[in-house]
């Protein structure tokens, strides 16, 4: 370890929780509560970093695919289709068409 490193050690619960020691998240500037995203580097090393935005979450389920071999997007795409079908006999028996309705109504 270097002379620029610190290290903590602290208790992992039976949920897998853990406590970010308090001047790691002050350095960080880790807000409680708050969100920390963990990145593996390609030396293998653990990164803590703080998400600031839901921007920072951009690109964390690249690649990733769920039992049924889906990307995110279209597993998306599959429920705002789903949405929209189980919509349609609500809107028609109103008299609205599902594609033409403002999102405030």
């Amino acid at each position: 370890m270097s002379e620029t490193e610190s290290e903590k050690v602290v208790s992992v619960t039976s949920r897998g929780q853990a406590t970010i020691p308090k001047e790691f998240r002050e350095e960080l500037g880790i807000d409680t509560p708050g969100r920390v995203k963990f990145i593996r580097t390609e030396e293998g090393d653990i990164v803590v970093r703080p998400i600031r935005s839901v921007t920072d979450l951009r690109g964390v389920l690249e690649g990733k695919t769920d039992e049924q071999g889906r990307s995110a997007t279209e597993r998306l795409q599959e429920e705002r289709t789903a949405d929209k079908a189980s919509q349609l006999p609500i809107a028609e028996a109103m008299g609205l068409s599902v594609d033409s309705r403002s999102a405030d109504q």
